[in-house]
């Protein structure tokens, strides 16, 4: 499985703030930090956000963090929200009725029995599983 950059930007987001829980980083911070988009970033992190996954505070001494203990955080869940609306396969897109194999195509059962064992891989770990502490200079 292939996930995308949006989803990959927000594992390292996430690693970062889970190697430091309690503090706030700027978007600007992080995306320096990885060398990523800055406006790429901010759509992640509302959606992190909107989910419940990290709070945000503006203005002075504001940033991202952590909402919740990074151990109750499994990767599926950052999967499952991030990559939400992504279809694996064009068949699996409920608004797209293109596929001419449908609907007696025996590939889309088996990708999605695939879909459902990654994710449930995934979600046998917690982001404090990937907690990422930078090295000090």
């Amino acid at each position: 499985m292939r996930l995308t950059s949006f989803t990959d930007f927000g594992f390292r987001a996430l690693m970062r703030m889970a190697g430091a829980p309690g503090r706030s980083f700027s978007t600007s911070e992080l995306a320096d930090e990885f060398e990523i988009s800055r406006h790429h970033l901010s759509k992640i992190i509302q959606q992190l956000a909107a989910a419940g996954i990290i709070e945000t505070r503006r203005g002075g001494g504001g940033g991202a963090q952590l909402a919740l203990d990074p151990s109750d955080v499994t990767l599926g869940q950052i999967v499952r929200v991030l990559e939400a609306g992504q279809a694996l396969v064009q068949c699996f897109d409920p608004s797209d009725r293109r596929c001419t194999l449908l609907p007696g195509c025996r590939l889309r059962a088996e990708l999605s029995a695939a879909e459902a064992a990654f994710l449930l891989r995934l979600d046998q770990s917690t982001l404090a599983d990937i907690a990422w502490r930078p090295k000090p200079e």
